[in-house]
């Protein structure tokens, strides 16, 4: 099945630019053109660009966006390092989950100290109070 740019953009809610943007810079390789010179898109392009937006989610660069999908267009000799390339990719995936696990912890804890100052209204006794919460 093929789409248009204007499908895909509804499909994907990524605006008709961004689709352009993509293409320009290499991040869609095998997309089609018809004679017109407009683009067609494939289921595979749609994944590609399911990919992209997981990719730019987790903050790649697009860089290293060029990267991969220039490894995807190069095929199966590849395939050891796509592999790198995505467990590197989820090991620091897991670190941003931890690290952002942390910040939640933390900021669950200062929201819990303020709800407590301000209930208070004083940060003194707050920190008696929130003192004794926590021993």
């Amino acid at each position: 099945m093929s789409y248009t740019i204007k499908k895909v953009s509804e499909m994907t809610g990524l605006s008709v630019p961004t689709l352009r943007y993509y293409d320009r810079e290499g991040l869609l390789p095998d997309l089609q053109r018809k004679e017109s010179g407009y683009r067609v898109f494939s289921e595979q392009d749609l994944y590609a660009i399911e990919l992209i937006e997981c990719f730019k989610q987790a903050g790649m660069k697009i860089k290293e966006m060029k990267q991969f999908m220039s490894m995807v267009k190069q095929g199966d000799s590849t395939l050891k390092e796509r592999l790198a390339f995505f467990q590197n990719h989820v090991k620091q995936l897991e670190e941003k989950v931890s690290s952002l696990q942390n910040a939640l912890e933390h900021s669950k804890r200062t929201l819990e100290y303020y709800e407590i100052a301000a209930e208070a209204g004083s940060e003194a006794l707050a920190h008696e109070i929130y003192q004794s919460l926590v021993k």
